[in-house]
């Protein structure tokens, strides 16, 4: 597990890790290959809880872990399938749990992986407008990449690679250059919550 200066990767995806998973894989080597601490977050390998409301104490160890994780990360990249014309509800479900603190002005990257580039919008816009409730510093621009940028399973396509490394690259120089605490008012979330 990575320590507070160390990039999250989440794949937010239900399924058996796949394609986007893959990718996400590819971020984290490029990571590790510039000295920088990878925790990797799949939900489709973690249980998590169904968000009910309650407090965070009260949810599943790996609901309460997950969460901790996300919140001791110095950044997050976040990759996330178009499903149903968004993002699942499984990453949706994990981020209602997700203390306001967890995020804000926290560094965070969006990759989407979609069956066209038809919907290369879909994920980034629905995801960083929960992103900004949080008050999270999220990256200018997001990474889209579709089935064709695949070869056997692997990420082949040079652009998205490419693509990959400058989000990757982006992240990890805001975790390290930015102080957190100096940054714009506390998000409206934590004022009302």
């Amino acid at each position: 597990m990575a320590g507070p200066a160390g990039l999250m990767t989440l794949v937010g995806a239900a399924t058996p890790p796949g394609r986007l998973a893959a990718a996400i894989a590819a971020a984290a080597e490029m990571a590790q290959s510039a000295d920088v601490a990878v925790d990797v977050l799949n939900l489709a390998e973690t249980p998590i809880d169904i968000c009910d409301g309650r407090p965070l104490d009260s949810y599943g160890e790996a609901t309460r872990g997950a969460v901790a994780r996300i919140a001791m990360a110095g950044a997050v990249l976040i990759g996330a399938p178009v499903y149903r014309a968004s993002y699942p509800g499984i990453l949706k479900n994990l981020l209602d749990i997700t203390p306001v603190e967890a995020l804000q002005n926290k560094p965070v990257g969006i990759v989407a992986m979609g069956g066209s580039p038809h919907h290369y919008l879909a994920v980034d816009i629905q995801l960083r407008q929960v992103l900004a409730w949080f008050g999270a510093l999220v990256a200018p621009t997001s990474v889209y990449i579709t089935g064709g940028d695949f070869r056997d399973g692997r990420l082949a396509s040079d652009a998205a690679r490419a693509d990959l490394a400058a989000l990757t690259d982006t992240l990890t120089t805001l975790m390290h250059r930015l102080d957190r605490a100096a940054l714009g008012p506390v998000p409206l979330a934590a004022k009302f919550t």
